[in-house]
């Protein structure tokens, strides 16, 4: 009994990911600014409603993925130092931008409380 005790109590704790939607829609991300908390890992789920495929490009964020019309992925970025990241639709990038704002804890935590995710 105590060796399941200290067996339990010996497992790493995982935190629980933030998980944010971002949206593409008529060759356009919705929201176009996406407010994530600084220092911590998020994971982005990009919804593509369009019938055409768009790319997500963004070089201060490290990261390009092509979601295919009508699809979704999966990207996670961070932890990110406070600031602004932007992105844009490879694709179509007159029209498919957006900028992702890392706040830090008391900024996210005052924007939490306005915002019911």
């Amino acid at each position: 009994m105590y060796s399941i005790l200290v067996l339990a109590f010996a497992l790493p704790v995982v935190a629980e990911l933030n998980v944010f939607e971002l949206h593409i829609k008529d060759h356009l991300f919705q929201p176009s600014v996406l407010y994530v908390p600084a220092g911590e890992k998020v994971k982005l789920m990009v919804l593509n409603h369009d019938p055409s495929p768009e790319e997500f490009e963004s070089f201060s964020l490290n990261r390009e993925k092509v979601i295919l019309g009508k699809g979704k992925a999966t990207l996670f970025v961070g932890p990110l130092k406070p600031g602004r990241y932007e992105f844009f639709g490879e694709y179509n990038p007159d029209s498919a931008q957006g900028v992702l704002i890392a706040l830090p804890e008391a900024e996210w935590l005052q924007h939490k409380a306005n915002h019911a995710y």
